[in-house]
């Protein structure tokens, strides 16, 4: 299906947990934070309704975020039940990969094949300062294992944070021993960090000074990132420039929160409450009707969205 201005929109977002055993500073620095009320939660069979109703209007990809996903017990049931929605053409996952050793298996065997890492850093001390505490070999060792069991692509997610992750020498070892895609991502404006933004085009003139930059092939469920190699990489390099070079003329995704809220745009004012339509007894036509609207009505792009994001917090919207 396509928007008001001509976007297919085919990809949805299902945040389905607010909770995180992380504390990054650009999320939920400190420990003044709050979790969603269990009940304020949707359960899985309504992620599960809506997505079967996205699949009739045109959606056809779906990835899992959070908070942090695996934090949600059952999550791998959940994909099995999503991979198997007829119509799914692509199912990925979000993850901080501390718990993903863990549960390489059955998300395997549930059918997941693709998995996105955050990883803001390759030096355990800082990686311990920006995370609240996580372990970095958690992180690695997951890598390790994914790439073992054959998850394809591999992207390792870099929130670009100046001061912490300046030196790019260990991610660029990284994607020269291991076939993953290291993608940097601005900074949101929304974000409680300040003082910290550092534009993808400052980054990608960094990391040209360890070699030639050259346009590589965008790995499968690429989004918006621009994808870059140096000779001799086994992976490569993505940037994601949601304020230097923003995307929202090819913005295909919409996005549902935690506790049931779609939101057509990651900055958008205004979000439909689908729990409260889903508790109260809509039946499927009309819920299917409420979708085709929100999705022909998402903003141009995030300045017409008018900033609503900053209320909404990454850890229930899922980034």
């Amino acid at each position: 299906m396509r928007d008001l201005h001509d976007r297919t929109i085919n990809y949805m977002r299902l945040s389905v947990t607010d909770r995180c055993n992380l504390r990054c500073i650009y999320c939920s620095p400190g420990r003044e934070f709050r979790f969603l009320p269990p009940e304020e939660i949707l359960s899985y069979e309504e992620f599960l309704r809506l997505a079967r109703l996205a699949l009739g209007i045109g959606v056809v990809k779906f990835r899992v975020t959070g908070g942090e996903p695996l934090v949600r017990k059952g999550l791998a049931g959940f994909v099995r039940s999503l991979v198997g929605l007829k119509g799914t053409d692509d199912i990925s996952l979000t993850t901080n990969g501390i718990l993903l050793k863990d549960h390489l298996d059955e998300l395997w065997d549930a059918g997941l094949r693709r998995i996105n890492i955050s990883l803001d850093t390759l030096d355990p001390q800082t990686f311990g300062e920006i995370t609240g505490g996580g372990r970095l070999a958690d992180v690695l060792e997951a890598i390790d294992g994914a790439l073992a069991k054959g998850f394809a692509p591999v992207k390792i997610n870099v929130v670009l944070l100046k001061g912490k992750n300046d030196d790019f020498s260990r991610f660029v070892a990284l994607a020269r021993e291991k076939p993953v895609h290291v993608r940097f991502i601005e900074l949101m404006d929304f974000s409680p960090a300040r003082g910290y933004f550092v534009s993808c085009a400052e980054a990608r003139a960094r990391l040209a000074s360890f070699g030639p930059l050259e346009r590589a092939p965008a790995p499968e469920g690429a989004g918006p990132a621009r994808y870059y190699s140096i000779p001799g990489l086994a992976g490569s390099f993505g940037f994601i420039s949601p304020y230097s070079d923003h995307f929202c003329a090819t913005c295909n995704r919409l996005r549902v929160s935690s506790d049931g809220r779609l939101l057509p745009c990651l900055f958008a004012a205004e979000a439909v409450d689908l729990k409260s339509l889903m508790r109260a007894g809509i039946d499927d036509h009309r819920l299917k009707d409420v979708l085709k609207d929100a999705l022909s009505r998402k903003p141009r792009n995030k300045d017409a969205a008018a900033g609503g994001a900053r209320g909404n917090g990454l850890r229930t919207i899922g980034g």
